[in-house]
């Protein structure tokens, strides 16, 4: 049996996320994500995909997030039939996200064609929501830590990484005529002290291993993150303005809850009014108190007394008439709302509104991919296209690097040195080119790792005759 890999996204960018593994008489997909941020990966989206179809037989997702689940709906749509194997939380969240992204681009697309700004004549979505349905029944619903068959030579197991609820570290173990192979996805990992998520498993063998890189060249602040996001609270809270979070809705729209809701019961911050105002994050929100076991917050949920979730000054907004109420709304007030990035979502309409007041606070607590509306206003640009509009930059805008999700380089190492041995090949993927280089280097020079940074399209033959 030979095993090669091919790179169809998370290859010289943080997003897209595809790796096509081929045994020869079965092939699978980890991962099946949508590509985001520059126009020119955007494009790939409308790509016809690579390979007929009707040869791919199944996807294995390491968890929800658009940029490694979006693309299903597109897939299904060009005729993939297979299942898709996850975590069960993994599955309820993609449903939201791709409903929720399938929404969003029938909008999107609607709009452009209203106002005139696209270069179609015509503009279509790259799917529908009815499209985002039909990916539904295809979901196979897995446990932590127990394998699944696959294929009757190929079984998955998926381990806690953190990062969001019911994300995941896959180990995929293949059985060829005389010997037997791990494959390790590191999928993208958490960090090790988050107050809600289980810290990444530490995976003892890997023959190929795909590590992540989004913050390959990077160590977070030592800084406390809630130390961090009540300063910047209150440096906007004394100019008299609100605090517009850009929050991805899944993941760090519960931590931003939790870290407000420490801090204005330990005193640190007034208790204003909290929106969010995310239809998507509520629905999310929900799941955490379904799937109790997969975090820490378990005994928390079941008081009765106020938790991260339900406090008095939190006002969930679902309806878009009450989004719609905050746009006059002046004075000291928290605003988190979806997309993480700016690319999308109600956020937009906020940062229309209160971006050009100097009183406002604009906080960004995750990483803001090249190319994304966050990452303009993060570097300064003193005008947004927002709306195909014009929008000017003026409120204060703050990052607070060590909210992230990810982990930073000094946790990946930590991880990578879980390792009993050295991987055959370690591919360094979903970073940007500089993170990818750094954590490459460092893996090889201090771990002694052969270490890969793939291409996009690179196909490499991983085994031969195992």
């Amino acid at each position: 049996m030979d095993i090669s890999v091919k790179f169809l996204g998370g290859a010289g960018s943080v997003t897209g996320s595809k790796y096509l593994i081929d045994t020869g008489d079965f092939e699978f997909l980890v991962d099946c994500g949508l590509f985001q941020g520059r126009r020119e990966l955007r494009e790939r989206n409308w790509d016809k995909f690579p390979m007929p179809l009707d040869q791919m037989e199944a996807i294995v997702l390491t968890h929800a997030h658009l940029d490694h689940v979006g693309y299903l709906p597109r897939l299904v749509k060009q005729g993939f039939t297979g299942p898709i194997y996850c975590t069960e939380a993994t599955a309820e969240l993609a449903k939201i996200l791709l409903l929720d992204s399938g929404k969003l681009q029938e909008e999107e697309a609607e709009y452009a064609r209203k106002k005139g700004y696209s270069r179609h004549d015509d503009p279509q979505p790259l799917y529908s929501m009815e499209d985002a349905e039909k990916v539904f029944p295809q979901f196979v619903p897995c446990d932590f830590d127990k394998p699944v068959e696959i294929n009757p030579n190929i079984h998955a197991t998926f381990y806690h990484a953190g990062h969001i609820l019911g994300a995941s570290i896959v180990k995929i173990v293949i059985q060829g005529d005389q010997q037997k192979k791990r494959l390790v996805f590191s999928g993208d990992l958490g960090r090790y002290h988050d107050p809600i998520l289980f810290p990444p498993t530490r995976i003892p063998k890997a023959d190929i291993l795909w590590i992540e890189s989004t913050y390959g060249n990077r160590i977070s602040k030592k800084i406390k993150p809630e130390d961090e996001l009540r300063d910047a609270i209150l440096d906007t809270f004394d100019r008299g303005g609100l605090v517009i979070i850009p929050s991805f809705a899944i993941g760090r729209t519960q931590l931003i809850m939790y870290y407000i809701f420490q801090l204005m019961e330990k005193g640190k911050i007034p208790k204003v009014p909290v929106f969010a105002d995310s239809p998507m994050g509520i629905n999310a929100t929900e799941l955490y108190m379904k799937f109790k076991s997969d975090h820490r917050l378990s005994a928390v949920l079941e008081e009765d007394e106020a938790h991260p979730f339900d406090f008095p000054q939190l006002k969930y907004y679902k309806k878009q008439e009450e989004s719609k109420s905050l746009n006059e709304y002046r004075g000291n007030a928290i605003i988190i709302s979806a997309s993480g990035m700016a690319t999308g979502g109600r956020v937009l309409h906020h940062l229309y509104h209160h971006l050009p007041n100097e009183k406002n606070g604009v906080i960004f607590v995750g990483y803001q991919a090249e190319g994304t509306r966050g990452r303009r206003i993060l570097e300064g640009e003193k005008f947004i296209t927002i709306y195909g509009q014009q929008v000017p930059s003026n409120a204060k805008v703050y990052q607070v690097e060590s909210l992230s999700a990810h982990a930073d380089q000094e946790e990946l190492m930590e991880w990578a040195e879980g390792f009993c041995e050295k991987p055959k090949m370690t591919f360094v993927i979903h970073g940007e080119e500089e993170s990818s280089e750094e954590l490459a280097m460092k893996l090889k020079n201090e771990l002694g790792w052969n270490t890969i940074i793939p291409n996009y399209l690179e196909s490499v033959m991983l085994f031969e005759g195992i």
